[in-house]
């Protein structure tokens, strides 16, 4: 057994292993959401749906966090992504930062 184990690893056949490692340079932000007295669940929850993409159950966690913490990372990217997505909901009378 082990000679033709021997004789196939030796018969020629060469097997290659390629490992890329991708670095992304870009900074990750995060598009925070804060708690306010004037906006409803309901509105909150819509915007984060139409605005984010996000699915509506997602969008309801996070509106119940950023109610009882204050604030809420609702989504994480590169700066230029996520800026027109804080612009929509500042729009819509939604307090909206992006931090990194």
């Amino acid at each position: 057994m082990s000679s033709e184990r021997d004789n196939f690893w030796n018969s020629g056949w060469q097997t290659e292993r390629s490992e890329e490692t991708v670095v992304s340079t870009e900074a990750v932000h995060n598009l925070i959401v804060w708690n306010d007295d004037v906006n409803t669940f309901d509105w909150v929850i819509e915007s984060l749906v139409d605005i984010c993409g996000h699915e509506k159950i997602q969008a309801e966690q996070c509106a119940v966090i950023i109610h009882h913490r204050g604030k809420c990372s609702v989504k994480k990217g590169s700066f230029d992504d996520l800026r027109p997505q804080a612009e929509g909901l500042i729009d819509r009378g939604i307090q909206a930062t992006i931090d990194y």
